[in-house]
């Protein structure tokens, strides 16, 4: 029998307040767009405002088969790379590149099997505010096989000063809006870390490279090097769909959502800001979706080296099924101010204070993915209703329908959480031991006399009496404050097997205290 079909809780949410900094400013989406030149995309040809874009590198736009890659064949100098992450001289120049030159807006069209759309403003964009881009994605289709299929490299970045959760992007060089009732499809392969020749050094032995610059390296599907905004139109109706061979959407600096519809499906990391302590990854609205599939063998479905802010919007996101990933990650800290997540995975970050509820569930065995989990107040109401696409261990829900009060936890028409290995059944108490006090002030009793203990059978929605051995080499995560217990639920009265378990039926209603832990059920509850 699964883990999550054998037990029954219900527990308490409590308010969480905390002081929260500047709300990042957002991006404004434009009810329309006007003056963009229009591109429009054909394996046949390119066109620019109807005029067949050329090859001349002085216009604004043009196209030329230079697309940048990590080549075969090459040894240790070249790169970190193997063969996996190589591609052939043939298969590169099979790809057009649709270059962008000048700062201005770009509407883009139609489909391009063998592509990419790069945007370069030359090496003085990043500290000129006027070099900014912003592409209009208008029903267009492009798929690239060696490297991005969308790529920023040379525009205005907007970072500046010291490193804070608090960035407002709205003055960034690289923009992307999703065009209202469009489906736009971008399929993308990366580029693994080149060497800058000059750069190098070697170890003694001239055999292996000790340090070296980058000259390229390119993780995402969608890539930019500076700061990037992506937004809807006025209806916030349009879709970006991203399939990934690496990582999805990927910024070296900020990457802000502002709105639209985009679904991720990545093989590593289905967003990634990449600068370590300074990237933040901000979603103010919209829609997002991320399935990690989990082919490069790991993968975080929200990834910031940085800080990762959320103040609205829905997301969901599910991690890697088979590595120690999060559904949402960052290195510098996670604060959930608005919005509505649900985000899966095997690797729990902890959530710092901010303006939002959450409740975080570990289970000590994995879940399956595909089936339903519904979280119900006291009055049976749906608040949150999901189905996580991946396997998982740690499942986090925030909301703003999340207010204190009595919750359930629902899979298949049963109730569940999840609990460390121990005595899940009615253990036989100590006859000198009091069960503790029910949050209305009675205590729980045993159902029926002492006679009926051995024949006692659950009614619907209370726990089986069934033992379920923790896991081999399972050990307790950390608390909050960095310590490690030595037992899954502290110092308790020993049972008459020795164990040294919560007797789970004698409480089940759980008041959980700001950033309480309780790993194998509720990690962190706000």
């Amino acid at each position: 029998m699964k883990f999550a079909r054998i037990l029954s809780i219900t527990f308490v949410v409590l308010f969480a307040f905390a002081a929260c900094g500047k709300v990042p400013t957002k991006t404004e989406t434009p009810d329309s767009v006007t003056d963009a030149v229009e591109i429009v995309l054909a394996d046949s040809g390119i066109t620019a405002d109807g005029v067949p874009a050329g090859n001349d590198n002085a216009s604004a736009v043009y196209t030329a088969n230079d697309i940048v890659y990590y080549e075969s064949g090459k040894d240790f100098t070249y790169g970190e790379g193997t063969e996996k992450d190589a591609h052939s001289a043939e298969e590169a120049a099979a790809h057009t590149v649709v270059h962008i030159t000048e700062a201005g807006t770009y509407s883009i069209s139609g489909k391009l099997s063998k592509g990419q759309i790069a945007v370069d403003l030359g090496d003085g964009a990043k500290e000129n505010p006027e070099a900014v881009v912003t592409l209009i994605l208008d029903g267009a289709e492009i798929s690239c096989s060696v490297a991005p299929a969308v790529i920023f490299y040379n525009v205005y970045e907007c970072a500046t000063g010291e490193a804070t959760k608090d960035v407002d992007t709205s003055a960034a060089g690289a923009n992307v809006i999703i065009a209202d009732s469009t489906v736009n499809e971008v399929n993308g392969s990366y580029v693994e870390k080149i060497y800058k020749p000059e750069s190098i050094v070697f170890n003694e032995d001239k055999t292996q490279v000790e340090d070296a610059k980058k000259l390229h390296k390119y993780d995402g599907a969608f890539y930019s090097k500076m700061s990037m905004n992506v937004s809807g139109e006025k209806e916030n109706s349009g879709v970006l769909n991203i399939t990934a061979e690496n990582e999805g959407l990927d910024s070296e600096m900020h990457l802000t959502l502002n709105g639209g519809i985009v679904n991720i499906r990545s093989g590593n990391d289905g967003i990634n800001t990449n600068e370590d302590g300074a990237s933040v990854t901000t979603v103010n609205g919209g829609k997002l979706t991320i399935k990690v599939t989990g082919e490069t063998g790991e993968g975080d479905g929200i990834d910031s080296n940085g800080w990762l802010v959320i103040n609205g919007g829905t997301v969901d996101s599910y991690a890697c099924s088979d590595s120690a990933d999060a559904g949402i990650d960052s290195d510098m800290g996670i604060h959930i101010n608005g919005g509505t997540v649900v985000a899966s995975g095997s690797m729990l970050d902890r959530i710092e204070d901010g303006g939002q509820n959450y409740a975080v569930f570990n289970f000590m065995q994995k879940q399956t993915g595909g089936e339903t989990i519904i979280l119900k107040d006291k009055d049976g109401k749906a608040v949150v209703e999901t189905t996580p696409e991946n396997s998982y261990t740690t499942l986090i829900f925030s909301s703003p329908d999340l207010d204190a009060g009595t919750y359930t936890l629902w899979s298949d028409g049963k109730q569940l959480a999840g609990q460390s290995g121990g005595v899940l059944g009615r253990p036989e108490m100590p006859e000198d031991m009091t069960p503790p006090e029910m949050p209305e002030g009675q205590a729980h009793q045993f159902p029926g006399d002492a006679a009926d203990k051995e024949n006692f059978t659950p009614s619907e929605g209370e726990m089986p009496f069934e033992r379920i051995e923790p896991q081999e080499g399972f050990e307790p995560p950390e608390m909050p404050d960095g310590s490690r217990p030595e037992k899954p639920f502290g110092e308790r009265p020993d049972m008459p097997d020795g164990n040294n378990n919560i007797p789970q039926e004698l409480s089940p209603d759980f008041i959980i205290k700001d950033g309480a832990n309780m790993f194998g059920g509720i990690s962190y509850l706000n």
